[in-house]
C-alpha cells in the first residue's frame, strides 16, 4: 500500500482523494483553505449533451457517466434535465444549437417551467441531464473523507504526490492556460425554477442554475485571461441583462455574491493526466470540472493500478 499526497481541494483533487480512500489507500489532502478553488464558483451542471455544442466528442463520452458517479457519493444531485431557450430575435441560435447537439426535444418551455409562460415560444429540453450544488458537493466529499481519517492540511507532502491544483500548477505544466470565468449568486422569492436554464445569445450566452433557498447561480463569462481580480462591470451588466431576459422578476433579485475564478485549460480544452519528475498531474478541466473530474479520476486510478502491477511483477 502506498501513501499518497493529493494537492488541491477542488473537484479534481477531491474526486481523486475519494477514489483513493475507497481503494483503502493511505492519503492526505493538501490545500490552501484561504483560497477557494475554481470549482467553488462552478455552475455544477452535469450536461454532456448540451456541452456538445462547443466541446469535443470526448466530453459527451466521459460526461454522460458523471451523474451516476456523483449520485453514489453526494446527496445534492438533481435529475431535472436542462432547458435551452433564446429570445425571439435570436431564434436562429436555438436552431444552430439543435443541429449541433443530441438527446433533446422541442417543447413549449412553460411545459417544464411554468414561470416562463408567455416568455419563449419554444425551447430545447435535454431530459437526461442533471445538476448539483458544487459547494454542497465539495463540502460533503470533504466531510466523508475526514470521517475516513483523511487529514487535510497545508503543510508539506509526506507521500507520493498527485497534483490537482488547477491553474496553480501552471509553473510545472507549461501547456496550461487560464480561462477567466465570472459569476453571480442571486436570491429571489419572486420566481422559481427546477432545472438549469441556458439562454442563447450570439455575444454573451449564459446559464441560470437553481439552488436551495431561492438562490440562483448566474454564469459565466469565458475570457482568455490570467486576471483573477473581481468581476468586471461589463460582465456584471451582461449577466444581469441575460437574467432579465430569462424572467423580468430577476431584476428585483438581490445580488448576494459576485466572484471570478480561473479555469485551467490545455490547448484542446480537455483534461489530461501526466507523470513527470515523480509526480502525477491531473489537470485541465476547463469548464467541465464536475462533468469530467469523476471519470478522469477513474482513469488515473486505472493508471496507478497498472503501474503498481508492473512494479510488483518487475
Amino acid at each position: 500500500m502506498s501513501r499518497w499526497s493529493v494537492l488541491g481541494g477542488g473537484v479534481a483533487g477531491l474526486c481523486v482523494a475519494t477514489l483513493l480512500a475507497e481503494r483503502g489507500e493511505q492519503l492526505e489532502v493538501i490545500s490552501d483553505d484561504a483560497r477557494q478553488p475554481a470549482s467553488w464558483f462552478a455552475g455544477g451542471m452535469l450536461a454532456p449533451w448540451c456541452e456538445a455544442e462547443s466541446a469535443p466528442r470526448a466530453v459527451i463520452e466521459l460526461g454522460q457517466h458523471s451523474a451516476a458517479w456523483w449520485q453514489q457519493r453526494v446527496s445534492c444531485v438533481e435529475h431535472q434535465g436542462t432547458l435551452v431557450v433564446a429570445p425571439p430575435r435570436d431564434s436562429q441560435e436555438l436552431n444552430r444549437f439543435a443541429r449541433m447537439t443530441e438527446q433533446h426535444q422541442w417543447i413549449d418551455p412553460a411545459d417544464v417551467e411554468p414561470a416562463l409562460a408567455g416568455r419563449f415560444a419554444r425551447g430545447l429540453f435535454f431530459a437526461q441531464e442533471g445538476h448539483l450544488d458544487p459547494r454542497l458537493a465539495l463540502n460533503e466529499m470533504r466531510e466523508k473523507l475526514q470521517q475516513r481519517g483523511v487529514a487535510f492540511h497545508h503543510g508539506k507532502p509526506s507521500g507520493q504526490v498527485i497534483d490537482c491544483r488547477g491553474i496553480h500548477a501552471a509553473t510545472a505544466l507549461p501547456g496550461l492556460r487560464a480561462v477567466r470565468g465570472e459569476m453571480l449568486i442571486l436570491h429571489s422569492d419572486e420566481v422559481r425554477f427546477s432545472r438549469p436554464i441556458r439562454l442563447l445569445h450570439p455575444r454573451f450566452p449564459c446559464y441560470l442554475v437553481p439552488r436551495r433557498g431561492g438562490h440562483f447561480m448566474l454564469g459565466a463569462t469565458m475570457v482568455e485571461s490570467h486576471d483573477a481580480s473581481p468581476i468586471s462591470a461589463r460582465a456584471m451588466m451582461e449577466l444581469l441583462s441575460a437574467a432579465w431576459a430569462i424572467h423580468p422578476a430577476l431584476a428585483e433579485a438581490r445580488i448576494v455574491e459576485s466572484a471570478s475564478g480561473l479555469r485551467p485549460a490545455y490547448p484542446a480544452n480537455l483534461p489530461e493526466i501526466h507523470y513527470q519528475n515523480g509526480t502525477f498531474y491531473l489537470n485541465g478541466m476547463y469548464r467541465h470540472g464536475f462533468l469530467l473530474a469523476p471519470l478522469m479520476a477513474e482513469q488515473l486510478m486505472q493508471r496507478l493500478t497498472s503501474e503498481q502491477l508492473h512494479e510488483y511483477s518487475a
